[in-house]
Parts: C-alpha cells; sequence; structure tokens
C-alpha cells in the first residue's frame, strides 16, 4: 500500500523570505496537490541566536497573499505538532543518544581554543579543508579518545559538550535526487557534523531528520544549496533505522542573477530596482526596510505564473497558468538541473497579461480605491470606462490611476514648453466654438461624435484641425502628449470637456 505524498516547506525564521524560499513553497505545494496530498509548513528555529520577532507573521502573510497556504502549520496545526522546532526541543535528546548507544554519534568535550588549534595545524600541513572528521577526532577530547570513567565524571560536572554524527572513513554514499539522478559522496570528504549543541537544542541536520520521519514526510524537495549535506541525512536515516521510509530528494536549482553570475541577493535587486521578497519587510532589528513584489503592484496569480518558470517548464510553448493549471501541468522531472536568470521584464510581462485579462468591473475597484486615498471620488461606471482605456498600457494596477488621473482631475496647470509654442489664436478660436457646438448636446458623445464635432467646429473657423491638435490636448490634459484624445473626450463627457476649455481659455496666454 503506497503512502500518502507529504510534503514540507521549513523556513527559519531569521528575516524576511526570499523569492527563492516562496519557489520552494510553490514547488511543493504544487507537488503535494499534483499527488494527491498535504502541504506542510514547519517553523525551523533551533538557531535563537538568528531569531527575528515577525519573521513568522511574515510567512504567513506571504503564503496566503500567494494562495499557497499549507494544510498543516503552527497556526493550523494537525496531528503532527508542534510545527515549531523550538516547540519539539525535548524529543531530539533521545535520538542523540540512541546514536550514542548504537556506535553512531559521540560527545566532543573540546574547547573553543582547541577547535582553532586543530584547524591551524591542519592549515599549516597543507589541508585544504581542515574539518572535525574520521581522522582528526582521534586526536581531540571526545568519548572515542577518552577514558569511560572520564566521560562520565565529565557528562556529571555539567562540562560543555556537544554530540558529533560518527561519519565512516572510507564508504560511498549513495542517493537518488529526483531531478539530478544518482549522487555518490566519499565519506572521507564529510565531517562530523554537530548533530546536538551546547545549549541542548539540535542542529538542522538531527531535527531535520527527526521531524521529516515524525512527520511522516514522503518527498524533500529543496533548495540545491542543501545537497552537499543529503549523504549525511543518508547516514542519519540509516543509523536511526528509518532507511526503508526515507524520503525522496529533489534539490532545486538556484535562482541566479539576471547577468546569470551568481546567486539573487537582495544587494541586486536593491542595485536593479526590483524587490526579492514577496511583501514589504520591515526588519525589527536592524530598522532596514525592503520592499516586495506584492506592495509594488504584482498580482499573486501573475507573480506565482512567473515564478513557477524560473526552473520549470510544461514542456509544451504555453506561459500562462492559473494555478489548478500549474497544478495539473507540474511534474518533478522537468525542472532544470542548472540555475535559472532572474528576468524582472518577464516578470512585468506576466503582471500585464493578468492585469489585462481581468474584467474591467475588477479592475475599476483599484482605480477607486486609489482615487479615494486621494480623497477623490469616481463613480464605478466612469472607473470602468477609464480602466477599459488604459489598461493596454499598464504593467501595475496602480498604472491605472495613475495614467488616469487627468481624466478625473481637471488640469490647474499646463505645460510650459507646450503652450509657448503652441497655444496661438487658431486653438482658441476652435475650442471657443467647439466649447459652444457641445453645450446642450444630447445625443450619443462616443469617440466618433467628439472628433467630429471637433472637426466641424475647426472647418467652420477656417482651420486645419491638425495644427491645432496639440493645443487642444494641452487645454483638456493640461500636456503635450497622451492617449487617444478623443476616447479621453467621450470618458469625460460634454460638460466636463466644456468645463475645461472654459479654463484653459481664460488661464493660458496666446503666443504669436
Amino acid at each position: 500500500m503506497s503512502r500518502e505524498v507529504r510534503v514540507r516547506f521549513a523556513p527559519s525564521p531569521t528575516g524576511a523570505l526570499h523569492i527563492g524560499g516562496v519557489r520552494t513553497a510553490l514547488y511543493n505545494y504544487l507537488f503535494a496537490k499534483k499527488m494527491g496530498g498535504k502541504f506542510l509548513l514547519r517553523i525551523e528555529d533551533t538557531d535563537q541566536n538568528r531569531f527575528v520577532p515577525g519573521a513568522e507573521d511574515y510567512i504567513r502573510e506571504s503564503l496566503e497573499w500567494l494562495g499557497i497556504s499549507p494544510e498543516e502549520s503552527p497556526w493550523n496545526p494537525g496531528d503532527c505538532g508542534p510545527y515549531r522546532q523550538s516547540e519539539r526541543k525535548p524529543m531530539y535528546m533521545q535520538y542523540a543518544l540512541d546514536l550514542i548507544k548504537n556506535g553512531h554519534a559521540y560527545y566532543a568535550f573540546d574547547t573553543p581554543e582547541e577547535l582553532d588549534a586543530m584547524r591551524d595545524r591542519l592549515t599549516a600541513a597543507r589541508v585544504v579543508s581542515p574539518q572535525y572528521d574520521s581522522i582528526t577526532r582521534t586526536q581531540m577530547r571526545n568519548s572515542l579518545t577518552l577514558p569511560e570513567d572520564e566521560v562520565k565524571q565529565l557528562l556529571e560536572s555539567g562540562a560543555h559538550y556537544v554530540i558529533r554524527i560518527k561519519i565512516p572513513r572510507k564508504e560511498e554514499v549513495r542517493l537518488h535526487d529526483m531531478i539530478r539522478g544518482w549522487v555518490m559522496v566519499h565519506s572521507s570528504t564529510l565531517d562530523d557534523k554537530v548533530l546536538m549543541k551546547s545549549d541542548g537544542m539540535p542542529t538542522y541536520h538531527l531535527a531535520n531528520i527527526v521531524d521529516d520521519h515524525l512527520m511522516r514526510i514522503t518527498h524533500v524537495i529543496r533548495g540545491e544549496e542543501w545537497l552537499p549535506s543529503a549523504p549525511l541525512h543518508v547516514l542519519l536515516y540509516r543509523y536511526l533505522g528509518w532507511e526503508a521510509t526515507m524520503p525522496e530528494f529533489a534539490h532545486l536549482p538556484l535562482l541566479l542573477k539576471p547577468d546569470g553570475n551568481g546567486k539573487l541577493s537582495k544587494r541586486d535587486g536593491d542595485k536593479l530596482g526590483f524587490p526579492v521578497f514577496p511583501i514589504n519587510w520591515a526588519d525589527p532589528t536592524t530598522g532596514e526596510t525592503a520592499s516586495g513584489f506584492r506592495e509594488q503592484g504584482y498580482l499573486p496569480d501573475a507573480f506565482l505564473n512567473f515564478l513557477a518558470f524560473l526552473g520549470w517548464n510544461p514542456g509544451d510553448h504555453r506561459e500562462l497558468f492559473s494555478l489548478e493549471e500549474l497544478v495539473e501541468a507540474f511534474s518533478i522531472e522537468r525542472i532544470g538541473k542548472s540555475g535559472t536568470q532572474f528576468d524582472v521584464a518577464k516578470a512585468k510581462w506576466y503582471n500585464e497579461q493578468y492585469l489585462r485579462a481581468k474584467s474591467n468591473s475588477e479592475l475599476a475597484g483599484f482605480v477607486i480605491a486609489d482615487a479615494a486615498a486621494e480623497d477623490v471620488e469616481i463613480r464605478q461606471e466612469k472607473a470602468e470606462a477609464i480602466v477599459a482605456f488604459i489598461k493596454e498600457r499598464a504593467t501595475f494596477t496602480a498604472d491605472l490611476w495613475r495614467e488616469s488621473k487627468f481624466m478625473v482631475i481637471a488640469p490647474t496647470s499646463f505645460d510650459a514648453e507646450t503652450a509657448s509654442k503652441k497655444w496661438s489664436s487658431d486653438p482658441v478660436k476652435v475650442l471657443t466654438n467647439y466649447a459652444k457646438s457641445i453645450t446642450g448636446f444630447t445625443g450619443t458623445y462616443d469617440a466618433v461624435t467628439a472628433k467630429s464635432m471637433l472637426e466641424a467646429s475647426a472647418v467652420a473657423e477656417g482651420i486645419k484641425l491638425g495644427k491645432t491638435m496639440q493645443a487642444v490636448r494641452l487645454a483638456i490634459t493640461g500636456m503635450g502628449v497622451g492617449p487617444d484624445l478623443m476616447e479621453v473626450f467621450a470618458i469625460l463627457g460634454t460638460k466636463e470637456v466644456a468645463s475645461r476649455i472654459e479654463y484653459a481659455l481664460a488661464t493660458l496666454e496666446v503666443v504669436g
């Protein structure tokens, strides 16, 4: 009988959640849903020195914004809790002691000074990677080198110690990665990692294995930075007697800088002007703030679609997927091995596609809300007309209001350069005539009618309309350039257009 698929996202609450972590969460979510399984979230807070208040709430809010909330988590517990490692602290020591009992781990009493001296000796001997391993442990103060009664005395006296895994000296450790195939590492390259720290907290390595086992995790999908640790984890599963239920591994490729040289960092985002976090983050310790994709105007479904393609592809030419369609198309096998360059232009493209696909009614809500923030009231009908006109040129929802504000708020100032060159007696005559013709007009005032009436006003004055259009635009919008002016006329309506013409005629000075 096959096991229920259970995957987990296990971030540390040490600050803002990098989009690489968000992608890991997304791939876990997609895989769980595709396989009819469950997506869990576990907070790995064993390193209390790096704990940052508010980081856990940030993780939760980020995932909720994206619509990929886990079925089990600290705020929605299942039957495998607690879901914070700090709350699971009492259970880890028994497994470390079992490892010692079975000869797979040992107590180490070395002081920081002794560890430094060991590294200095190895460095002087031109050892490339000085480490505490199967060779150097024979020269250190631990339960493998000290007499049994001395070890007992040290433990009873409360002496400082850590528990280290006992890595075999000559063994080939093999594991199968769902993305990379078979990975083989010789144990001579591994060091005796610390499993339990002096404060009684486990390190990531022990806690990770114990928790994954007890939470019945079937697949571990995580970043490739953990690939070097995977052989150690395989050994721990074996030594703890859990090899038969060891999860399958999939190590995801890195997210790279836009130029492809190195891992994407916050510094890259700051330098090139894009966020690397899902939502805004204010660090309570340093006071540093960082912008997020949400606050920059990215739609969550567009951002998810973009993120899914950073390392994965469906095997065809499709690019636009709803979350449900991503679930249906997703497979671990179609995740690439090499790193993926971050392309903010592509992120913007995705946002544009999703924004334009939304109904005018839904998008009107963004315009109404942004206008209200500036104490400006817009009717739903007008907001929808504005959105229909402007959304093909918008990248973010905030662009809708920013680019259409002139259609709601009449100009009180005018582009000086355009006015000095174009505001002559000809456009004044045309506009004066036009204002009279639309006052009291009761027919359908659409773009075609607006243009026809404007052309008639120009003909009546014996003036070519084309030579006056920039001045006409100036009178209505205050600007010398902009979108289709006749569409603007239709959205404004005859009353507003006439009012703006009258203001311009009274304000601007004729040149020439």
